[in-house]
């Protein structure tokens, strides 16, 4: 019994995001079964929004407010520019 609380109280978040995939899916189905489009969109972004959630838990990313938007701005300006110094010159843009 004690693995079972100890391994729940390790895995809180995951399980808790597993389960809120498990419901936005089942859910998602119901409401295209019965023409009610909308709330089945509803229920596809938070099964996905779930997932991204689930993964980062499993990933251990954590988003937290303590990065400045100037470090995230600047990280994202050189990637950018890193990205388009390795393009092909003659890349066709249409």
């Amino acid at each position: 019994m004690a693995t079972l609380a100890s391994s729940f109280v390790m895995m809180r978040w995951e399980f808790i995001s597993a389960v809120m995939m498990f419901f936005a899916s089942t859910l998602n189905v119901v409401c295209r079964n019965h023409s009610r489009n909308a709330l089945a969109f509803i229920f596809s972004g938070v099964g996905i929004s779930m997932a991204c959630w689930f993964v980062t838990g499993l990933l251990g990313i954590t988003l937290s407010f303590e990065v400045s938007w100037r470090e995230l701005w600047a990280n994202s300006k050189d990637l950018f520019i890193y990205i388009l110094s390795h393009t092909p010159p003659d890349w066709q843009v249409s």
